[in-house]
């Protein structure tokens, strides 16, 4: 996908640490490709809405480590995250479905860490899992 493969590029390249100086001049992505993108399904007044925050910023943060953890220790710091006070986290961009966690694990001890952290808060939580994948009937 196009998403996948910018946040690939882009995302992980510049966050090497062992590069001192980096600047991306050109990006070509061929036109059949591109289609495949439509763009975000709306934007952030939908996001407040859904989580019931106004008149502050929306806290939220990646799960790390992004690779290593079973889906339930994964949901398990889904938990504490939004547990502790956050009103999202989500996936990191390179998430997604692997041998030692699978897509419909990931999103069933997520699903409980945010009705988990709803009951214990009253507050609306969320998670943004990471659907991508090569086509549509892939995800």
């Amino acid at each position: 996908s196009v998403t996948n493969m910018f946040t690939s590029i882009v995302g992980n390249v510049f966050g090497f640490k062992a590069l001192r100086a980096l600047r991306l001049e050109d990006l070509r992505i061929p036109p059949a490709y591109s289609k495949t993108f439509q763009g975000p399904p709306h934007g952030i007044q939908v996001e407040r809405d859904k989580l019931n925050k106004y008149g502050r910023p929306l806290l939220g943060c990646t799960i790390k480590p992004k690779l290593g953890l079973s889906a339930k220790n994964y949901g398990r710091a889904v938990y504490e995250c939004l547990r502790g006070g956050l009103d999202f986290t989500k996936d990191d961009e390179n998430v997604n479905s692997q041998p030692f966690m699978r897509w419909r694990d990931r999103f069933l001890f997520c699903a409980e860490a945010i009705y988990k952290a709803q009951a214990e808060t009253g507050e609306i939580k969320g998670h943004y899992l990471n659907a991508t994948a090569g086509t549509c009937e892939e995800m």
